[in-house]
C-alpha cells in the first residue's frame, strides 16, 4: 500500500502500537497502518475504499457522523471515543485523535484500542450502580428494569429476559422480560424457559449465533446462570439483533462477572420481600393481617370522605370452629382457616380486602359501594360460600359464619369505631343462633354491646 506522503516514514508507522487511518471527504478509508488489522480484524487491503461509518456500532453513528463534520469544519478532536464492529464481530472500544488537512482533503486520526480499559471501568461501574439498585429498588420489578439500563450499557442487548428457579418445586418462570418484539418470520424464536433450563440445571453458559438462513430472525444470544450463595436461582440471557454482531469470550466473561452481582441483589431483594410480606400478612392463610388492614381501612376512610362516598366493614366469625380445633387437632383447624380464606376471596372483588384478624376472625373492607343493600348482598354471598361443609381428611367439617356490618358514614367515622361496630353487630347474629347476617343498629348504645 502506498503511504501518502504527508505521513511518516512506513517503517515507523508499522512499528506503533495505535492505528493511522486516513479518510476521504466522503468518509472511504484511502490509508490505513498495519496496526489497523489487530485493532479491527481486517487486513489493510480489505478497508481501503470501504466507507469508515460501516464499521462504526449501530448506535454509535449519529455521533460518529457529527464528530466527522466537526473535524471537516476545523475542529480537532483530540480524545473522541466510540465503538466499532470488528471483522469477527467483536465490538471494539476506540479512543481517536483526529484532524481535517485542507490541503489534502482528507481526514488524518490515530486510533487508540481502549477496550480493555472501557471493560474494567464498565465493570467497577456496573459492581457499584448493581449494589446500589440492589438495595434502593422497591421490588424485582424495579431490580430487573435498572439492572436491564446496566447490562444494556455494557453489552448490545435488544433483548434482556430473567429466569428464576422456584426454591419450593424448582419450576422455571421467566420473571422478566423486555426488549424488541421479534419481526414476524417462518423461523420460530428461541423459547426462553428452554434456553435457560441447561443454563440452570448443568451451570452451563449459552453462546448462540443463528445460521445463515435465520440470521436476520433469532439474532445472537448470550445466557449465563446466576450463582448464588445457595447455589443457581436462575439465568441472565440477553440478545443482540444486529447481523455484524457477534457475543465473543470477553463478553461472556462480562456477562458471568455481573450475573454474580445480580443474583446477590436477587437474593438481597427476595429476602426484602420476604420481611415485608412477614410484618403485613397471616403466614397461614397469606391474608393481610391487622396492621396492614388497618393501614387499608385509614386509606379508605380518607378516600371516602374526600369523594363523599361509602365504605364497609363485615366482621366474621367462624361458629363452631372451636369444635374442630378440640376435636381434630390445630393442624386440620389450620388448614381448615385457609380454605375458608380460598372461599373468602373468590367472594369479592380485587379491590376489596379480606383480612385476618387471629384465631377464626376475618375482616373484609368494602370500597366503592353504593348502598347498604349492596353490602348486605356481599354478606350474604360470603355467608352462602361458607355454609356448606369442608372436607378434610375424609371429615366433614361445618363452620358456618356470623357476620356483622357496619358502614362509614352511616354508623362510625374512624376505623376503631367501625370495627367495635361490626364486631358488635357480628355477635349480635352469633346470639341469634349464628349462621346469620346482622348489620350494626343506628343507635350509639351499639358500642354496648347489648
Amino acid at each position: 500500500m502506498k503511504k501518502p506522503p504527508y505521513l511518516p516514514s512506513s517503517n515507523v508507522i508499522d512499528l506503533l502500537l495505535d492505528a493511522i487511518c486516513v479518510v476521504d471527504r466522503e468518509g472511504h478509508f484511502v490509508f490505513v497502518s498495519a496496526a489497523c488489522e489487530r485493532i479491527f480484524g481486517y487486513a489493510p487491503e480489505e478497508l481501503l475504499g470501504r466507507a469508515m461509518i460501516d464499521l462504526v456500532f449501530p448506535e454509535d453513528r449519529a455521533m460518529t457522523l457529527q464528530a466527522a463534520r466537526e473535524i471537516m469544519a476545523g475542529h480537532s478532536k483530540p480524545h473522541f471515543e466510540n465503538r466499532y464492529v470488528r471483522k469477527d464481530g467483536q465490538i471494539a472500544h476506540i479512543m481517536w485523535s483526529a484532524r481535517w488537512s485542507e490541503e489534502e482533503q482528507v481526514r488524518i486520526a490515530v486510533a487508540r484500542d481502549i477496550t480493555e480499559r472501557k471493560r474494567g471501568e464498565s465493570m467497577l461501574a456496573a459492581t457499584y450502580a448493581i449494589s446500589e439498585a440492589a438495595h434502593s429498588a422497591e421490588d424485582l420489578l424495579g431490580l430487573f428494569q435498572r439492572v436491564q439500563r446496566i447490562i444494556g450499557e455494557l453489552l448490545p442487548a435488544s433483548n434482556f429476559t430473567v429466569v428464576l428457579r422456584d426454591e419450593q418445586d424448582e419450576r422455571l418462570s421467566v420473571a422478566y422480560q423486555a426488549g424488541e418484539c421479534p419481526r414476524t418470520s417462518a423461523s420460530p424464536q428461541p423459547d426462553p424457559l428452554s434456553l435457560s433450563a441447561p443454563i440452570i440445571c448443568n451451570g452451563q453458559t449459552l453462546r448462540h449465533s443463528p445460521t445463515p438462513e435465520n440470521a436476520g430472525d433469532a439474532g445472537h444470544w448470550l445466557g449465563v446462570p446466576l450463582n448464588a450463595r445457595k447455589g443457581i436461582i436462575g439465568a441472565l440471557i440477553v440478545q443482540s439483533r444486529d447481523p455484524g454482531m457477534r457475543y465473543g469470550e470477553r463478553d461472556q466473561e462480562l456477562l458471568q462477572y455481573v450475573s454474580t452481582q445480580v443474583a446477590a441483589a436477587i437474593e438481597h431483594q427476595k429476602m426484602l420481600g420476604r420481611l415485608q410480606f412477614m410484618a403485613q400478612y397471616d403466614p397461614l392463610t397469606r391474608l393481610p393481617n391487622r396492621p396492614l388492614l388497618y393501614d387499608r381501612v385509614h386509606l379508605a376512610l380518607a378516600r371516602a370522605r374526600r369523594d363523599q362516598a361509602q365504605v364497609a366493614l363485615l366482621f366474621l366469625d367462624l361458629d363452631r370452629f372451636k369444635q374442630v380445633n378440640d376435636n381434630h387437632g390445630h393442624a386440620v383447624g389450620d388448614r381448615l382457616l385457609q380454605q375458608v380464606a380460598l372461599r373468602l376471596q373468590s367472594c369479592i372483588r380485587q379491590t376489596d380486602t379480606a383480612a385476618r384478624l387471629g384465631g377464626d376472625e376475618f375482616v373484609v373492607l368494602l370500597e366503592e359501594i353504593h348502598s347498604p343493600e349492596q353490602v348486605m348482598a356481599v354478606a350474604e354471598k360470603i355467608r352462602l360460600a361458607l355454609t356448606p361443609p369442608f372436607e378434610l381428611d375424609e371429615h366433614s367439617l361445618y363452620v358456618p359464619p356470623s357476620i356483622g356490618v357496619a358502614l362509614y358514614p352511616h354508623h362510625a367515622g374512624d376505623t376503631q369505631q367501625l370495627l367495635q361496630y361490626a364486631d358488635n353487630a357480628m355477635y349480635q347474629a352469633k346470639k341469634r343462633g349464628g349462621n346469620a347476617v346482622q348489620i350494626a343498629p343506628e343507635a350509639a348504645t351499639a358500642l354496648s354491646g347489648s
